[in-house]
């Protein structure tokens, strides 16, 4: 199926606008890895991944996806409303009491489109690959796709994890790393530096895909479609997603700081002009 880029690079446009509203509205949130991520969300959920709107937590014949690194959640409230698992309304809840769109996404507000509550980090790769073994247990030919970030694979249990989905030929599982070198105190690399990581993981068994331009639309499609074309053949798969803090605002761009701070009603307004308003503001 081939993608209309220009059609994803417009609901990308309106999410972004999404991210920015709601974590001023509520003045907390992360914006930052939100605004990053938001080409590999739009392109997953409105291209690449076979799922089901109606939503059954159990997931049977379509694809799923884990999203590790949960504080990023605006970028996925926003894809799962404008993918239609919600009223996009009801973005103007985040972060409020009695709010199904919790901080980090949880299950107990059974929310459409969560599968896990992903606060702690690091956990996340082990989840999806004990969903990819389940479907291949139940003879589910779908995919399992999973999202990390860069920062988080400074935990241990990733290591575990990536270790034993080669050693159980984990082949329906795509997973992706935020690769935009900054976390909450820092670079990567002043914090705690990843070193190679696709020899890392290269080392560990995996088949690794870099994606370049982690927030140019037409390349993290055809990543995407390359990964998928990739299982299936022993190994799982892991996008080294080359993304930069802030994409699409660019006085957050580049720049840690932005992990998790809100901005203030001028700065909202200098982001809004800098991102068109295509299928409507909530």
């Amino acid at each position: 199926m081939s993608a209309d880029i220009n059609k994803l690079e417009q609901i990308a446009s309106q999410v972004r606008r999404d991210i920015v509203r709601m974590v001023h509205a509520c003045q907390s949130g992360h914006p930052g890895g939100s605004l990053g991520c938001t080409d590999y969300f739009v392109a997953l959920y409105f291209h690449a991944m076979k799922h089901d709107p109606s939503f059954n937590m159990n997931g049977v014949n379509e694809d799923l996806f884990f999203l590790s690194n949960g504080h990023i959640s605006p970028v996925f409230y926003s894809t799962l409303a404008r993918a239609g698992y919600f009223p996009a309304s009801e973005l103007s809840t985040f972060r409020k009491i009695d709010s199904r769109l919790q901080g980090h996404p949880t299950t107990h507000e059974h929310l459409p489109g969560i599968r896990i509550a992903s606060g702690s980090l690091g956990q996340g790769l082990s989840v999806s690959i004990g969903a990819a073994q389940a479907k291949k247990l139940n003879k589910d030919n779908s995919l399992v796709y999973v999202l990390m970030g860069d920062g988080e694979l400074q935990e241990g249990q990733v290591w575990e994890a990536a270790l034993y989905a080669p050693h159980n030929k984990i082949d329906n599982l795509i997973a992706a790393v935020d690769y935009n070198g900054a976390q909450i105190d820092g670079s990567t690399e002043q914090v705690l530096s990843l070193g190679n990581l696709r020899a890392k993981w290269e080392a560990f068994g995996w088949d690794v895909l870099d994606v370049e331009k982690g927030n140019d639309m037409a390349s993290v499609v055809q990543g995407l479609e390359e990964a998928k074309s990739r299982t299936g053949k022993g190994k799982p798969v892991v996008i080294l997603l080359h993304t930069e803090m802030g994409n699409g605002v660019d006085y957050m761009m580049g720049s840690h700081k932005w992990h998790g701070v809100a901005p203030n009603d001028e700065q909202l307004e200098l982001a809004l002009n800098q991102l068109p308003r295509t299928i409507g503001d909530y």
